[in-house]
């Protein structure tokens, strides 16, 4: 084999693969270097079997909400080693779909880890292998927290490798990952327990989202301890044994998840060879086109800091791969508005600016909102609200945030999310025709503005 290729991705996940694929697509000779199943956290621990376990859940919540549409159902038990087979053979059919893409492309695939000899040069299993273009694009994995009795829990990936359902589980984490797990295994029918640092869950969104998500997550069931730090965990005959900060010990969980975040894979690859360091919290620092400091050395998706999401890493390597070999056709990729969905029940969204950060940045800010009860939970004996919100700012009121939790909006947002990047105004969302009778549409009917609040301490929607 010859071993040197014009570019090598280091990684096989969104980004890596994206990178390679284009530039394969663009007549170049490509490697990647990945030891592990093909698709990343995405395919294997993430999004798709993420959304997979979310529709069975919410499958299960609609069987068993049934009698209020007047349907004679009901739900006898989760049977989790069947949904979990049948996840994970469907998770093998796209390790297959990206092994045999990679064929087709030319695309060499070095199954192994790749450690930097110099900075054209990597070794893999022992041999080795240059590139004039290098892409690190190893990703991310979840943090497990240095506290007494850590190796107790399990995180995302070990939720993933779960054989059998169960039944009393604590999650210690508030954001993206601790509200869809969740709300997945309580729509299955288990206890959780939810412990978060912060006064409210999802503390990056608009107060809206996370606030409205609490109670929502609270009237299902989950019992939530906000400002709670776990200190450790401990075993027990009865189960596991949380530890908090305060002293209380919550005991008798089959298990306990972290979901306290995630950190670069930036750790054994041998960059200091290549004459490259990392910051403190493991990220590689970038331009805004994924160059490195090391002519010929670039990074993409979640070992550079920015939006840890599978499309952005899917954009990045793309335009780097243009960038190279096509240049006068490379996709813009901007960052200023990337629409972001979590698979929380029911589903929340966002576009742009939260309402605190348009008002610290405009100084005119007017606020629309609405909080109504959606005509698909009209009937059904557990109602679940659904919550609005434009932020707008200026005289001709420039929509610069969209906000939405609810049933259907994980869908909703993506049409809005191009209206709001070509600049989408109020009084031109008030010149669209609705679709009724839907959610949608009161995005496009809200009448009523306040104005905004830079505090975290919103007003309650009408």
């Amino acid at each position: 084999m010859n071993n040197h290729f014009d570019l090598i991705a280091i990684g096989g996940g969104s980004g890596g693969l994206a990178v390679a694929e284009r530039a394969a697509q663009l007549g170049r000779r490509v490697a990647l270097v990945d030891p592990n199943p093909l698709g990343g956290t995405c395919v294997n621990a993430g999004c798709v079997p993420k959304k997979l376990m979310w529709f069975a859940a919410h499958a299960a919540e609609t069987v068993r909400d049934s009698a209020g549409l007047g349907l004679r159902a009901s739900l006898d038990g989760i049977d989790w080693p069947t949904l979990a087979a049948r996840r994970d053979a469907l998770l093998a059919e796209l390790n297959g779909y990206w092994a045999e893409h990679l064929v087709t492309l030319g695309v060499v695939h070095l199954a192994g880890r790749a450690r930097f000899v110099d900075a054209h040069t990597v070794e893999v299993d022992g041999a080795r292998f240059s590139a004039d273009h290098l892409v690190v694009a190893t990703g991310s994995a979840p943090i497990v927290p240095s506290v007494p009795g850590a190796e107790l829990g399990i995180t995302s990936d070990g939720f993933f490798a779960l054989r059998e359902q169960p039944r009393r589980v604590a999650i210690v984490g508030g954001g993206y990952i601790g509200v869809e797990l969740a709300g997945v295994l309580r729509g299955l029918g288990s206890e959780v327990t939810l412990f978060a640092l912060e006064p409210r869950v999802l503390p990056p969104f608009d107060p809206l989202i996370g606030e409205t998500l609490g109670e929502t997550l609270a009237g299902q069931g989950v019992e939530l301890h906000l400002q709670t730090a776990v200190a450790a965990l401990e075993q027990a005959a009865n189960g596991l044994t949380v530890v908090t900060a305060d002293g209380a010990r919550l005991v008798g969980f089959d298990q306990v998840i972290w979901a306290v975040g995630r950190r670069p894979n930036t750790a054994g690859l041998g960059l200091d060879r290549a004459g490259l360091g990392v910051s403190r919290s493991g990220h590689l620092d970038v331009d805004p086109d994924g160059r490195t400091g090391v002519p010929g050395i670039y990074a993409i998706g979640d070992v550079v800091t920015g939006p840890a999401l599978t499309p952005v890493a899917i954009h990045q390597g793309r335009r780097l791969a243009e960038l190279l070999y096509d240049p006068q056709h490379a996709r813009p990729v901007g960052h200023a508005h990337v629409p972001t969905v979590v698979f929380s029940h029911p589903p929340a969204g966002a576009i742009g600016l939260t309402e605190p950060q348009a008002c610290a940045r405009f100084a005119d800010v007017r606020v629309y909102e609405t909080r109504f009860e959606p005509l698909g939970r009209a009937l059904r004996e557990h109602r679940v609200p659904t919550a609005l919100k434009l932020v707008c700012a200026g005289a001709d009121e420039k929509v610069v945030g969209i906000h939405a939790i609810g049933d259907g909006v994980d869908e909703m947002l993506q049409g809005f999310a191009v209206a709001l990047n070509l600049g989408v105004t109020k009084s031109q969302l008030d010149r669209t025709v609705a679709i009724h009778p839907t959610s949608a549409e009161e995005l496009v009917t809200l009448k009523h503005a306040r104005p905004g609040v830079c505090s975290d301490a919103l007003p309650r929607a009408a």
